[in-house]
């Protein structure tokens, strides 16, 4: 297996969930440090849904999962490793908080 150097969590979130989603990110932002990325009102990339990337180190993992986990408020989070593959990385090296959903890997 590939190192994982990092990890992504992908916030999805429907219009109706745009300030649940928000609230969520910049808390998770403010409280673990990490990089928050743009909010994305339509679907983006792979991603099938609105959705917003918080980026952050291997290191953070024990503690920021089990915060958004209790924290998600019935959102559908998607977090992967990054080894350099995007395809493994999204498919292999991929757990959901809430519903898998199915991504659109051609956009990889």
């Amino acid at each position: 297996m590939d190192t994982i150097k990092g990890y992504h969590a992908h916030i999805y979130f429907d219009p109706d969930e745009y300030a649940v989603a928000e609230s969520l990110c910049r808390a998770a932002d403010e409280r673990f440090n990490l990089k928050m990325g743009r909010l994305h009102s339509q679907p983006v990339g792979p991603h099938p849904r609105g959705s917003c990337q918080l980026a952050f180190s291997a290191g953070r993992f024990g503690e920021l999962i089990p915060w958004l986990l209790v924290n998600r408020n019935s959102l559908t989070v998607m977090v992967h490793g990054l080894t350099g593959d995007d395809i493994r990385d999204h498919t292999e090296y991929v757990f959901w908080l809430g519903n898998q959903e199915t991504l659109d890997l051609d956009k990889l």
